[in-house]
């Protein structure tokens, strides 16, 4: 059923003015400063009673100017990241390195073992008078 007047419930969505709306986002930041709450864009978004996805998406230049207030821009907290990643591959490298040459070690400690886990079974046997040790011959 089409009606031509508008329902009572419906609603136009609010319109907002982009320059209000951002002088708002500013006096926000400065009360949130005086306040001396902690500096972040959810609580600048919650004192100017506005999403925080509308700082970010709409004025990225105020989220970047908060960010900077907290004292980490988008560049600074990327190259922090950078910055650890890159040591934790440095540090990773090394602990693989590590594990190689452990590896091998283990190798050769167990190679040895069962040497001489032979020879202390031979040494017993012949002990207990089980086995008798060949004399070895010279000149061949």
């Amino acid at each position: 059923m089409k009606t031509t007047e508008a329902s009572p419930t419906y609603r136009e969505p609010r319109r907002r003015d982009k320059g209000k709306t951002k002088t708002e986002l500013q006096l926000a930041i400065l009360r949130v400063k005086n306040k001396r709450l902690k500096m972040s864009i959810a609580a600048v978004a919650a004192e100017a009673g506005v999403n925080p996805s509308l700082i970010h998406n709409t004025y990225p230049d105020l989220a970047e100017e908060i960010r900077a207030q907290m004292g980490r821009t988008t560049r600074q907290q990327r190259d922090d990241k950078a910055a650890k990643l890159a040591d934790a591959r440095a540090a990773l490298k090394e602990l693989r390195e590590q594990l190689r040459t452990a590896q091998g070690d283990i190798a050769t400690l167990a190679s040895i073992n069962e040497m001489l886990r032979d020879e202390v079974s031979t040494l017993r046997a012949q002990v207990a008078g089980k086995v008798l040790k060949m004399p070895e011959r010279k000149g061949r």
